[in-house]
């Protein structure tokens, strides 16, 4: 078989395929997916407190940390040990 013939082939039943999806239910809801009007999932609102608890522990931290640092930063160097005076 030559290759005319082989993508005449492929072009027909493959068309035909694709036409016959896209009038069915399945091709119709992934046609509204592609375009983006599928339904969108209302947000929980558990996850939405845990997100926010998250949050204000990350924020309590970063608090910490800067005060840590600040402490750190005040406290005086030990004496450095000199070249044998």
């Amino acid at each position: 078989m030559d290759m005319e013939g082989l993508f005449a082939i492929t072009f027909i039943f493959g068309g035909g395929t694709l036409f016959l999806l896209s009038l069915s239910p399945v091709g119709k809801a992934l046609a509204e997916r592609i375009r983006g009007h599928g339904a969108q999932p209302a947000p929980d609102p558990e996850l939405l407190a845990e997100v926010d608890a998250l949050r204000a522990d990350v924020a309590e931290l970063h608090e910490r940390m800067d005060f840590a640092e600040r402490l750190l930063a005040q406290r005086p160097e030990p004496g450095k040990i000199g070249a044998g005076e």
